[in-house]
């Protein structure tokens, strides 16, 4: 027979109990809890009731009642980790820990309502862009994973309606450069000077690479006499900010890419003028897997230092603003530019299928857009 006791916790009088919920059928020991905290003894009675009537009926083993947001996320990670990669898990993490949590976490899973769900997006949606909707689609998983497990029988979150963001007028800046504003910018540093950024950036205009798969890259990457460039491993940021290497981002990642004589060119000479600087830092270079671009600790540079190279160099210019990826962006449109089929730029790219180029990389230039007036004109003819 369970009994209420009072207890003083802070000064204050609280009421708890112990009872006895049967045998556990897998381990044949018995099955006790402790509930404290109740205000009152009428509020604890009624939880003890509650308690041993679901223990009764079985429901205690069917479905625990009590589990929070916060508790079947837990359970939901422990599996979600098997199946992605460790910067995509650390990512999500920070998704629900800074987002998801902070709105969901505490309520017990049964009890959160759709109203709740649709407070929740709402707030995300005016705090956001585009986020928003990644951060509901890991709240429908639970959600899911919860009806799976047993505990819910509804996904509350399916019952909501999704806001979207008007379009805006005027027409959007493009994150790419054109071959005019390209060549300004390569301008903007002397290759005796800055040699390893200006190298960096060639590398990156000139073969389409990802940022990681570039601060990733090591000598042994690099064939001199067939002037190609081996993709193959890419740098990404891991737990605790820690900065890894993994795979690269899908299995067409890996690729043999072809270099331009000014772009082995450079590197070239990047490898001699390394060798140099860091042998006067006690660094010997010669090993196959040195790193192309390192700190000069001869570790991985930080994947914001691009970045910050970029803005350096373009503040105060009249160059768009565009970020890292846009060089990525710039090289498609240039290959679009000098004939090259959706084919070939799917490969260079490394994109797992043609319909991401088509999706990424419709536009085109201006000059291709006056181009096509001409050839218009040129056939109309009147």
């Amino acid at each position: 027979m369970a009994t209420i006791k009072k207890y003083e916790k802070n000064g204050q009088e609280f009421y708890m109990f112990q009872a006895y919920l049967g045998i556990n059928p897998q381990t044949g020991k018995q099955k006790r809890t402790t509930r404290r905290g109740f205000k009152t003894r009428k509020e604890a009675r009624l939880a003890l009731s509650i308690l041993e009537l679901q223990a009764d009926s079985g429901q205690l083993d069917q479905q625990p009642i009590n589990l929070t947001f916060e508790d079947v996320y837990k359970q939901w990670y422990s599996s979600y980790i098997n199946t992605v990669r460790e910067s995509t898990w650390n990512r999500t993490a920070g998704m629900f820990n800074n987002h998801i949590l902070p709105a969901l976490g505490k309520y017990r899973i049964r009890t959160i309502t759709v109203a709740q769900c649709q407070q929740a997006l709402n707030k995300w949606f005016k705090a956001t862009s585009r986020n928003y909707k990644r951060w509901f689609n890991y709240v429908q998983a639970i959600f899911d994973y919860a009806i799976k497990r047993g505990y819910i029988t509804d996904n509350p979150a399916t019952k909501v309606t999704m806001p979207k963001k008007a379009d805006t007028w005027g027409d959007k800046q493009e994150n790419f450069w054109d071959k005019d504003q390209l060549k300004q910018f390569f301008s903007l540093m002397d290759p005796s000077e800055h040699l390893e950024q200006y190298t960096l950036f060639r590398v990156l205009a000139f073969t389409g690479v990802r940022r990681g798969e570039c601060l990733a890259l090591t000598w042994d990457d690099l064939d001199t006499q067939k002037g190609t460039l081996s993709i193959n491993k890419t740098l990404t940021q891991g737990a605790g900010g820690k900065q890894i290497i993994q795979a690269t981002k899908t299995k067409k990642g890996n690729r043999l890419i072809s270099l331009d004589k000014q772009t082995l060119f450079y590197l070239r000479k990047w490898q001699l003028d390394q060798k140099k600087t860091y042998f006067m830092l006690g660094f010997n270079t010669s090993q196959p897997k040195q790193l192309i671009f390192a700190t000069t600790k001869n570790t991985f540079k930080s994947l914001n230092t691009p970045s910050k190279w970029l803005r350096r160099l373009t503040d105060g210019t009249d160059l768009p603003k565009i970020t890292v990826h846009g060089f990525r962006h710039t090289h498609a449109s240039a290959l679009f530019s000098a004939g090259a089929s959706i084919k070939e730029v799917q490969e260079r790219l490394g994109h797992e299928d043609a319909q991401t180029t088509l999706n990424i990389y419709t536009h085109v230039t201006n000059s291709q857009n006056k181009e096509a007036v001409q050839k218009l004109v040129n056939f109309l003819n009147f």
